[in-house]
């Protein structure tokens, strides 16, 4: 069993999708052991997403530049600079100032591979690129030229943890112990307890 956390996003619940998101983890068997309806301050969306995290930055700068040479575009015209790390930092930014502006709802999944599973569910971090049945690719068509032609973080719905150690630190940081709840949901009789008579 594993756990992990998603987040759905500002843009999600002002769609009004909230429901068809949650429904799609239930269906496939995830259980849902936390739940919070929060506007998440600046200071948890800081350590959610922190400056110092070269790696996360880093990443952010290569991969807007790997989508601007896909496309055939030039991010000199867009940053001025090529820095990964200027970059990175400026879509983190936009990223928080988005994360900030409106409701979320932050949960905590739980299930037989359940990172795994979520990520599957909830598609490629570009919608443009989200395979048709995943969240992202059924709900959203952004990609980073559009945001970051519009100076804004990429709209994609959902925050999903990427492997174990990040759904530890993520739910740590979202959610105290008290605040999950453990339970038998009726599907595990048949696909997980099963397992282990």
């Amino acid at each position: 069993m594993e756990r992990t956390l998603v987040i759905i996003k500002p843009d999600a619940v002002q769609r009004g999708i909230v429901g068809e998101i949650i429904s799609r983890f239930e269906k496939a068997g995830m259980k849902i052991i936390g739940a919070k309806f929060v506007t998440a301050s600046k200071d948890l969306l800081n350590k959610h997403y922190p400056f110092d995290r070269r790696d996360f930055v880093v990443g952010l700068g290569k991969n807007t530049l790997n989508s601007y040479r896909e496309m055939g575009l030039k991010p000199l015209e867009q940053f001025g600079h090529q820095d990964p790390v200027k970059i990175g930092r400026t879509v983190r930014g936009w990223l928080v100032e988005f994360m900030a502006s409106g409701p979320v709802l932050a949960l905590v999944i739980e299930g037989p591979h359940a990172i795994e599973i979520v990520r599957k569910l909830v598609g490629s971090t570009l919608p443009q690129k989200s395979a048709p049945g995943t969240i992202r690719g059924d709900y959203s068509f952004d990609s980073s030229y559009l945001a970051n032609t519009s100076k804004r973080s990429i709209h994609n719905l959902i925050h999903a943890s990427g492997n174990p150690k990040e759904a530890e630190f993520e739910i740590n940081l979202w959610f105290k112990d008290k605040e999950m709840h453990n339970y038998h949901a009726l599907h595990q009789r048949y696909m997980v307890d099963q397992a282990y008579e």
